[in-house]
C-alpha cells in the first residue's frame, strides 16, 4: 500500500512537474516582490515622513495650530504630511495632530474627519482621540454624538489617567441633555472605579 501511495505521488508530481514549478517560481516572486517593496518602497518613505514632521511638531508643540496644519513655507504641516504619507505610520499619527489642531483652530468637522481616520494601539492616544471627538461634536452643538463619543473614550481602556475625565465630560453632556440617570451612573463609576 505504501508503495502504491508513492508511486501515485511520483506520477502525480512527473504530470504536474511543470505545473508546480510554475506555482513554486509565483510564490518565489510574490514573496520576494513584497520584501523589495517594504525595504526600498515602505520603508524609506516611513523615513521621509518621520523627517517631515519634525517642523509640524514644533508648531504643534507653541500652540501655533494654523501652522501646524499648513506649514510656513520651509516646513511642512500636518496637512501635506498626511496627503503625501497617510498610508504610513507617521502619516497615522499626522492624522490625530491634524485632528486636534483642527480642533483648536475651530475646524470641528475636519477635526472630525481625521481623528476619524486615525488608529492607535495606544489606548490613551486613542482614548484621548476619541474624546476629542467627543469635544467637536459638543462645539457642533451635537451633544448626543458628544456623549456617545465621551463613553467610548472612557471605556477604550479602563484607567486613571483620562477615563474619569471622559466620565466626568459625560455626565455633564448627559446633564445638559436632561438624562439625569445617565450622569449619575457616569459620576458613580467615577467615584466607585477611580477615587481613592
Amino acid at each position: 500500500a505504501v508503495e502504491e501511495a508513492l508511486g501515485k505521488t511520483e506520477l502525480f508530481f512527473e504530470k504536474n512537474k511543470n505545473l508546480l514549478t510554475y506555482i513554486v517560481l509565483g510564490i518565489v516572486v510574490v514573496i520576494g516582490g513584497f520584501l523589495l517593496y517594504r525595504n526600498y518602497v515602505i520603508e524609506p518613505k516611513e523615513r521621509e515622513a518621520h523627517s517631515q514632521m519634525y517642523g509640524a511638531e514644533s508648531f504643534f508643540a507653541m500652540d501655533s495650530f494654523n501652522l501646524a496644519i499648513n506649514g510656513d513655507g520651509n516646513l511642512r504641516g500636518f496637512q501635506d504630511i498626511v496627503d503625501e504619507y497617510g498610508g504610513t505610520k507617521a502619516g497615522n499619527l499626522a492624522k490625530y495632530y491634524l485632528g486636534i489642531s483642527y480642533l483648536h483652530t475651530g475646524n470641528y468637522d475636519e477635526a472630525i474627519k481625521y481623528l476619524k481616520k486615525f488608529k492607535s494601539k495606544d489606548h490613551i492616544i486613542s482614548s484621548m482621540a476619541l474624546g476629542a471627538i467627543g469635544d467637536a461634536y459638543m462645539e457642533l452643538d451635537d451633544k448626543e454624538s458628544a456623549y456617545s463619543y465621551y463613553l467610548k473614550a472612557a471605556d477604550k481602556n479602563n484607567n486613571d489617567f483620562v477615563t474619569p475625565l471622559f466620565l466626568m465630560k459625560a455626565g455633564a453632556t448627559a446633564e445638559i441633555l436632561g438624562n439625569f440617570n445617565n450622569a449619575i451612573k457616569a459620576y458613580e463609576r467615577i467615584k466607585k472605579e477611580h477615587h481613592k
